[in-house]
């Protein structure tokens, strides 16, 4: 057999997706980087202190799209079998989830903040600072499940575009704003941190009126309406909870997981934080394609399965390892040549700034793992119906290896953040072996009722 699909819809079809939704993703990635870009030059502690309140984000970011994740899945093999009320149902489902996800996070951060920011580090400066974003921020939450939930509807019956459209409208926005802000231009008085919540908060809510608009005026593949969300059928809830609970499960756990390196990183001081936020700020931005490339899996593997065309799965399959591997590769040879040019626009350290291209030199060797095991672990595992298998595995690498091992080099051998920083990253590298295996032996393909 060929390692490569003979079939020219295929590629089409899968670059297609891959390129939109990691357009979208660079967009919203670039709202962060905005942030972290204009705070970078404003000050080093605001930016820290943003890049503390910013974990907190990017955990319920992890629990949305976790709760979404199933949504997709359960909505693609839908759209593969036509199924267009279940499609609806499920949205209304996965409507719910992320909204009470983006409740409690607002509820804990508002009522909290100093708690919460505490954990990361002891730096009362940084702390004040991401408390004044937080409160701000915090606000935003709900809008963001809302929007989250819609787009991944839509997504799931391979519309992107609009994913797209808001994503750009968000950066815009964003960027305006938080030149007005927090320097304090056009008349505006310069309010810091707080201009830079206050920018993100506006954008956050008309990017959802932007997709309500969207879908009230101009999808015509699934004709969603206020009434499709005013109930659940609850054997269609059942089949979430057994596909979709295992995720955002495994989106939770490694939300936290990435909290607690923050917070490891966080005790070794501010040029750490600085340099990790950089860091990781780029290598999000350079790996949209990646990520891209796990969602597109998803839609791909789950509507044809939904389609019933089950010979041509293994056949995807290999040939999706194939271009992962390509993909790593050259995102790793980007992020080695951008680190020199983007770290000449921060305002920071000399100290901070070579941490943080030591970072990225680390990050441009572990993405090539990135690369393979994550959108083979949650593209193509996830999508064929073993969702259980991604939680077990990162549990274990996470909790039992990854963080013990980082915890115990930077307080009880007292290294280098350098070396903790590898640490925390070496995982990357490790789950490529437990994914050649379990992808290639093709017992992921599951039925909702298995």
């Amino acid at each position: 057999m060929s390692l490569f699909v003979r079939e020219s819809g295929f590629y089409r079809r899968f670059f297609w997706l891959t390129l939109v939704i990691g357009m979208q993703n660079l967009i919203s990635v670039g709202v962060n980087l905005s942030d972290n870009m204009m705070l970078g030059g404003y000050s080093e502690t605001a930016l820290s202190g943003v890049a503390l309140a910013n974990q907190i984000q990017f955990l319920l970011h992890m629990l949305v799209m976790g709760a979404c994740e199933g949504l997709v899945i359960m909505s693609s093999r839908f759209w593969g079998a036509k199924r267009i009320d279940s499609i609806k149902q499920a949205a209304s489902i996965g409507m719910r989830m992320s909204i009470a996800l983006g409740v409690i996070m607002w509820l804990v951060v508002f009522f909290f903040p100093q708690e919460v920011l505490s954990l990361f580090t002891k730096d009362a400066n940084v702390i004040a600072a991401g408390v004044e974003y937080l409160r701000i921020m915090c606000f935003s939450y709900i809008f963001f499940a809302v929007t989250s939930s819609l787009l991944a509807t839509l997504r799931s019956v391979e519309t992107v575009k609009i994913g797209f459209i808001v994503s750009l409208s968000t950066l815009v926005i964003n960027i305006v704003l938080n030149y007005i802000l927090i320097y304090g231009h056009l008349g505006f008085p310069e309010l810091g941190v707080q201009g830079s919540a206050i920018a993100t908060l506006t954008a956050r809510i008309l990017e959802c009126i932007i997709v309500f608009f969207y879908i009230k005026r101009f999808d015509r593949k699934i004709g969603l309406a206020l009434r499709d969300f005013l109930h659940i059928d609850r054997e269609l809830f059942k089949q979430y909870i057994r596909v979709g609970s295992p995720i955002l499960m495994s989106n939770a756990i490694w939300g936290l997981a990435m909290a607690v390196q923050t917070a490891i990183l966080g005790h070794m001081g501010e040029s750490a934080i600085a340099a990790n936020s950089i860091a990781n700020t780029i290598f999000q931005m350079v790996t949209v394609i990646i990520y891209a490339s796990a969602s597109a899996t998803a839609v791909l593997i789950g509507k044809t399965i939904g389609e019933g065309m089950m010979d041509k799965i293994i056949a995807y399959a290999k040939t999706l390892q194939i271009l992962y591997v390509f993909l790593g590769l050259a995102t790793g040879v980007v992020l080695f040549l951008l680190k020199g040019p983007v770290l000449g626009f921060y305002s920071i350290s000399e100290e901070a700034k070579t941490l943080a291209g030591h970072f990225m030199t680390v990050l441009s060797i572990t993405v090539v793992g990135t690369a393979y095991q994550m959108p083979a672990l949650t593209g193509i595992v996830r999508s064929g119906g073993d969702t259980r298998f991604v939680l077990y595995n990162d549990f274990i690498f996470m909790w039992l290896i990854v963080l013990p091992s980082s915890a115990l080099c930077a307080f009880a051998f007292g290294l280098s953040p350098l070396i903790v920083f590898i640490c925390l990253k070496s995982d990357q590298i490790l789950k490529c072996f437990v994914a050649i295996v379990k992808v290639n032996r093709f017992k992921w393909i599951r039925s909702f009722s298995s």
